[in-house]
């Protein structure tokens, strides 16, 4: 009987010094939690993690198989505040049909961030149009490319300016056209930052702004929510310098000027209720863009790619296999 509460007195003691590690692990790096739950949604998605250094910067990607060996490469790039995690819904409806490569974009997710560098556009397209070129990314050749908001921008100018890496592109959401100021940018040209989180009400009004459906938001298992709160909180300057580059700088309009050089089949996808970049954008993409069809999606915001998962992606893929131009399937404008 001793022998046995002993025992179970060093079992409790091991747990709770477990217990206790993991908690301070927490406080230092609230982003630990975070990286295992995203890192079982890559596992159950059937993506690997793969690393790769290009230039001065860590890339972490998630690629997803196809099943043929020689299935076209789709590139997929995240928006502010994103992350490659963003894209894997539309991924599980693409499964197996073409090599799916997810970047985290240098700065973000798990990809390296370096002090006093710049990740605005004029910067980041030509470190993607490098990652592109690695071996390991394109297997030598053309790549499909889609890029969501900033992201979007990021892959305009690819298409623009790296014409030979990039065979089909789509702009999903995409930022770098001047429209006509909706609220969230005119908070964004006063100065502020609509994205910044501190606290329970910071976040369900940025949620509330990105999607229009409450039912498609991300899940966190407790403590999720607070340690995604402290993670934003500790990178809000990073946000903060980041958003001056792609919405008040000169060059936030950069995507859109250098469109009219995009030659490859493009698609144009938007929201109806987008609240962060209007649909107006797409039009204004549309006049800069001579093969460019576009697809109008109803009852979703900005995040389209996790609001309509499935719509996005059969767009997507419609793109990738069309020819000539030629109207889309769907509501199209």
């Amino acid at each position: 009987m001793a022998l046995s509460s002993r025992t179970a007195w060093i079992a409790n003691g091991i747990a709770g010094a477990l217990i206790l590690l993991f908690v301070v692990a927490l406080w230092r790096d609230p982003g630990l939690a975070m990286r295992a739950e995203f890192a079982k949604q890559r596992i159950r998605l059937g993506a690997e993690s793969h690393s790769v250094v290009v230039g001065d910067h860590r890339w972490v990607y998630a690629e997803l198989p196809a099943d043929k060996p020689d299935a076209p490469t789709l590139v997929l790039l995240h928006g502010y505040t994103g992350s490659k995690e963003n894209w894997y819904r539309v991924a599980t409806a693409l499964r197996g049909r073409y090599r799916i490569i997810m970047p985290d974009l240098p700065g973000w997710g798990e990809s390296e961030r370096r002090e006093d560098t710049d990740y605005g556009y004029l910067a980041q397209a030509p470190r993607v149009a490098a990652f592109l070129q690695q071996p390991e990314v394109s297997h030598g050749k053309p790549v499909a490319l889609a890029g969501h908001s900033m992201g979007g921008g990021i892959a305009a100018l690819l298409a623009a300016d790296y014409p030979t890496l990039v065979s089909h592109v789509a702009l999903v959401n995409a930022a770098g056209v001047r429209f006509a100021p909706n609220k969230f940018a005119r908070e964004v040209l006063a100065g502020q930052n609509p994205f910044v989180l501190t606290d329970d009400a910071s976040l369900e009004r940025y949620l509330s702004t990105v999607f229009h459906v409450r039912e498609a938001r991300p899940w966190l298992p407790w403590p999720g929510t607070s340690l995604y709160i402290a993670q934003r909180r500790s990178q809000a300057d990073f946000e903060a310098r980041v958003l001056t580059r792609i919405g008040r700088d000169e060059e936030r309009f950069e995507p859109g000027r250098r469109a009219v050089k995009i030659e490859q089949p493009t698609l144009l996808l938007w929201c109806r209720h987008d609240l962060v970049i209007p649909p107006e954008a797409m039009g204004l993409y549309a006049q800069r863009i001579r093969h460019a069809s576009q697809v109008m999606l109803e009852d979703c915001g900005h995040m389209s790619l996790m609001e309509r998962p499935r719509e996005t992606a059969d767009a997507i893929a419609w793109n990738i296999a069309r020819g000539a131009p030629a109207l889309p399937p769907g509501k199209h404008e």
